[in-house]
């Protein structure tokens, strides 16, 4: 049992910024507050946190670490299976090499959870998959193995393919390709069902590995459409209207140009990464102005490293500069935990400190957005996994 106690407290829940405590057991939150009678935890560890601010593990909700090793080149690069753009069945989390150097780097730097996956080569992907930053195997590490399906628009696939003649050559194709395959794994899933529910007459369909993994979008699979010019982004909307797909834009570079239609269209977002270079021309128009303007229109969203495009130890420092564009702190620090979990489907285990989830909290020796501030204690699953 571990009792932290005298924290000035962010649950991202109900309420924030108080003096409290908190009380773990079995690796879980057993009690959160301001008025805990930590004495009856006799046989506890404990931690005084003398008034620093204590918050939930921060989770981004969109990256490629253990994937896409760090230190290491065609060896270690799993992101993308380029010889084809259909391929649904792949699965995030058989790439994920735990011992990548980059998990510890990113837990001392009060990460405690990651979304990470495929990359955006093929219009289809496969799944992404939640772990903690903290393990000795991915097995260890899991929170849910498969949280969201990865599909691509815009550049990516046309470069990768169309460079060499094939399909998709333009962002016409890639859309048509989407929609074939969607089409072809609704009709599966029809059949699926039929059979299950003995509707008369009907066969088990042929068994179809790409369909069998891509049909699970019609029973509420969350899919990540990465898109970051509007155009890119209206074509994925219209493709989530018409197949009802439960759909997180990633990137979504240029949302903040066409704030109303994404308002109205109620697609949530995970945006970034906004630090650096300007690598390619869909990203000319991005702007730190964005998380502002999103927060203007209150346009929920969460915000990605896209490790390694930046990495996950600057995740802050990038928050920091959409705050210095107007974002505020509170809807920043949401964007980093229960806002990034709940857009990849485990905000029940993370993302917020409540009463029978997950023990993964850090401890600040500072302002948590000001670049000179570092982790006093990182815990994950109730154990210190990191003290300055």
């Amino acid at each position: 049992m571990l009792v932290i106690t005298n924290a000035r407290i962010f649950t991202m829940a109900k309420e924030n910024a108080f003096l409290g405590s908190v009380v773990v057991e079995n690796g879980k939150i057993l009690e959160v507050g301001k008025s805990i009678d930590v004495s009856k935890y006799k046989d506890a560890e404990v931690i005084d946190a003398k008034g620093l601010t204590l918050t939930p593990g921060l989770v981004d909700p969109h990256c490629h670490i253990g994937v896409m090793e760090e230190g290491i080149r065609f060896e270690g690069n799993d992101t993308n299976e380029m010889s084809g753009p259909i391929y649904p069945e792949l699965r995030g989390i058989d790439s994920v090499y735990a011992k990548d150097m980059a998990f510890e780097y990113t837990y001392k730097a009060g990460i405690t959870t990651v979304n990470t996956g495929p990359g955006s080569a093929n219009v289809i992907g496969g799944t992404f998959t939640a772990i903690k930053t903290y393990g000795d195997t991915v097995d260890d590490m899991v929170i849910k193995e498969e949280t969201a399906m990865k599909m691509a628009l815009g550049e990516n696939p046309k470069r990768v393919y169309g460079t060499g003649g094939k399909n998709p050559g333009t962002r016409m194709a890639s859309a048509a390709l989407m929609r074939e395959w969607l089409f072809k794994a609704k009709e599966y899933y029809r059949k699926v069902q039929d059979y299950k529910n003995k509707v008369e007459d009907a066969k088990e369909p042929a068994f179809d590995m790409k369909l069998n993994s891509l049909m699970r979008v019609f029973d509420g699979m969350i899919v990540k459409i990465h898109a970051h010019r509007a155009d890119d982004i209206m074509t994925a909307i219209r493709i989530a209207k018409e197949f009802d797909l439960k759909m997180t834009i990633e990137h979504a570079t240029e949302a903040f140009l066409i704030p109303e239609k994404v308002k109205k269209e109620g697609y949530k977002l995970i945006i970034g990464p906004t630090l650096g270079m300007a690598s390619k021309y869909e990203l000319v128009n991005k702007s730190f102005k964005s998380g502002k303007v999103l927060e203007d229109h209150d346009v929920e969203f969460a915000i990605m490293t896209d490790h390694p495009v930046i990495t996950l130890d600057t995740m802050l420092v990038q928050a920091a500069l959409f705050i210095k564009e107007g974002l505020s702190e509170q809807r920043a620090l949401q964007a980093l935990t229960i806002t990034a979990a709940k857009l990849n489907g485990i905000e029940d285990r993370v993302g917020s400190l409540e009463v029978g989830k997950d023990a993964d909290i850090v401890i600040w020796d500072g302002p948590i957005f000001d670049i000179m501030t570092r982790t006093e204690y990182v815990i994950i699953d109730g154990n210190v996994v990191h003290k300055k």
